[in-house]
């Protein structure tokens, strides 16, 4: 190793290791962090140090920077390496608990409760892992912890700054975070992806920015690589794809410390070698390594596409990571993708929730006559009815009326979290003659409060209050269609993430009605699955089965509503 910049220590546990091809190796130390930690002695230099690949975004937001991590993650994977992930998002708040689907786009919830941007989904997803809330690091996660330290006197009287703190914590923070195995195994992954929200240039990035690129010298060239995704647009009637906006984004990431290895161009229709090779000259980046990740089908392409240009071949030399890996191997892949395009037979379900930005949403409030036939023929034409988790009663009416369609229709109907919330209150209404029955959510006045509070929630703050993470799910009874799904297991760990549930005072009498709780908590005064056993599919499930969803493991539930919808869902449970 050759960084002189920085101090070296003699240290003989890698004495003879084949990496340094000397009888001599060394513990590199930066400052007062050393990048091999105190529990990891004893271990190989490959365990030691993490090969970290970034992956940044110009020109413009949204260009899709974290299914091209996760597409690089899974090339890595099918080259026979382990692969971890890490989000960075630059904005203020602790995590994405708070904020709305309209500003930032799905809440997704892993098994710890952490509350996390969309993007750990498709990680977990692409590379079937099971991340922890860490794996996402944001602005105000690492203020709060300075900000502590600093109150417990741990900088020792020091003047607190964003260099050195800030950017210790972030980088001290990355490292540990990418140590934490989670694909089941007991070590570390071999290579950790980094995705660093935002735009190059955006202000509250810069701190993100110095500290990996500090963390990029720290570690060497042979464990760093950068991936920059920029956009190729075509403007005019001439149809130019037009390279100068990309110049400009890898000009700004080199004035800040960080130079592209690689560059995912994203474009409407795959780029020409003439683009090619002119953002080669003005980037400094190799033309075998311009990606072009141009528009594609599905996602599942994405990964194929990174694959046929030889991307993994230059991040394993980047990262002096040839020889350790396998050739890639992405068969399955591959024909999950074809068997994706080659699909004909489709199926209408109605999504019946408050962010779907659509009026259609909304039965009750629709105002106009005209509006609300195109409303309910909208409905009607659905082959099954899907409500989703929400908050607020914005929306209700319209779903308590599409929750009543599908019971007596016998349409499947599938309510998640809020939507097995709404099938209660209508159930109810409509059979018990409840005509006042509310969730207090909505009306805290309500003479029959079929869904209340949780006893343990707080009414004063909102951020990780709620019933957050993995629970245990109980099955009353092996003869209901849950139970069938999920090829009849004792119980099922699936993601919680709501303040609200089924108020035991009223399951007697729900029962009674004809609804059945074939699913309750450990206690067995939570109620976790509801189904109506004379309706074909009409089933409830007060937690998120999509947050455990993969790539060839549909959620049970979800794949039963499908299944039921196309008049399957008899003949897969006999099987």
């Amino acid at each position: 190793l050759s960084l002189p910049a920085f101090r070296f220590v003699k240290d003989s546990r890698f004495k003879g290791h084949p990496t340094l091809g000397s009888s001599e190796t060394y513990t590199q130390t930066v400052g007062v962090h050393s990048i091999l930690a105190p529990e990891r002695e004893g271990k190989s230099l490959k365990e030691a140090i993490m090969k970290y690949v970034l992956v940044t975004g110009g020109v413009v937001s949204g260009l899709g920077k974290g299914v091209t991590a996760s597409s690089i993650g899974v090339v890595l994977k099918a080259c026979g390496l382990r692969v971890t992930s890490i989000k960075i998002d630059p904005y203020l708040n602790t995590d994405a608990g708070t904020m709305s689907p309209f500003e930032h786009g799905e809440v997704f919830v892993l098994d710890d409760g952490g509350e996390v941007d969309l993007d750990l989904g498709n990680y977990e997803r692409f590379l079937d892992v099971t991340l922890t809330k860490d794996n996402n690091i944001t602005t105000g996660k690492i203020f709060q912890s300075v900000i502590e330290k600093e109150r417990k006197g741990d900088y020792l009287g020091k003047t607190v700054q964003v260099v050195p703190h800030i950017t210790d914590a972030i980088k001290n923070w990355i490292v540990s975070v990418a140590q934490i195995p989670v694909d089941g195994a007991e070590d570390p992954a071999d290579v950790c992806v980094i995705e660093l929200g935002g735009t190059v240039g955006d202000i509250e990035s810069m701190p993100f920015i110095e500290a990996l690129r500090q963390l990029s010298f720290s570690v060497g060239q042979d464990h760093f690589c950068l991936i920059h995704v920029s956009l190729i647009p075509v403007l005019g009637v001439v149809g130019e794809q037009k390279t100068k906006p990309t110049q400009h984004s890898v000009r700004e990431l080199r004035a800040l410390g960080l130079t592209p290895h690689l560059l995912a161009c994203r474009s409407a229709q795959p780029l020409l070698q003439s683009t090619k090779e002119k953002l080669s000259q003005f980037c400094h980046v190799p033309e075998a390594n311009i990606l072009n990740i141009h528009d594609v089908p599905n996602i599942w392409h994405v990964p194929l596409l990174l694959m046929n240009q030889n991307a993994h071949h230059a991040i394993l030399k980047q990262l002096n990571l040839v020889s350790a890996a396998m050739p890639a191997d992405l068969r399955d892949w591959t024909e999950m993708a074809e068997t994706y395009d080659n699909l004909k037979n489709s199926v209408r379900i109605a999504l019946v929730g408050k962010y779907v930005g659509l009026t259609d949403s909304y039965l009750s409030v629709v105002k106009t006559p005209e509006a609300h036939a195109v409303a309910w023929d909208t409905l009607r034409n659905a082959s099954c009815v899907l409500v989703p988790g929400g908050f607020g009663d914005r929306g209700v009416s319209g779903m308590i009326l599409a929750a009543k369609y599908a019971r007596e229709n016998n349409i499947p109907y599938l309510g998640i979290c809020l939507g097995m919330q709404i099938s209660v209150i209508e159930f109810a209404r409509s059979v018990l003659g409840l005509e006042g029955a509310n969730s207090m959510e909505f009306n805290q006045e309500t003479p029959d409060p079929v869904v209340i509070f949780m006893p343990e929630g707080s009414r004063t703050h909102m951020g990780s209050t709620m019933r957050l993470g993995s629970r245990r799910t109980l099955f009353q009874t092996s003869d209901c269609i849950a139970a069938k799904l999920y090829d009849n297991p004792q119980h099922v760990d699936e993601r919680h993430r709501h303040r609200y549930e089924v108020n035991p005072e009223f399951i007697e009498a729900l029962e009674n009605g004809g609804l059945k709780f074939v699913g309750k908590d450990e206690t067995g005064k939570r109620m976790e699955i509801l189904e109506l056993p004379s309706h074909p599919y009409y089933v409830g499930v007060q937690f998120h089965p999509e947050f455990k969803s993969r790539p060839r493991r549909p959620s049970a539930l979800f794949l039963g509503l499908i299944l039921a919808a196309t008049g399957q869902l008899e003949e897969h449970i006999k099987k």
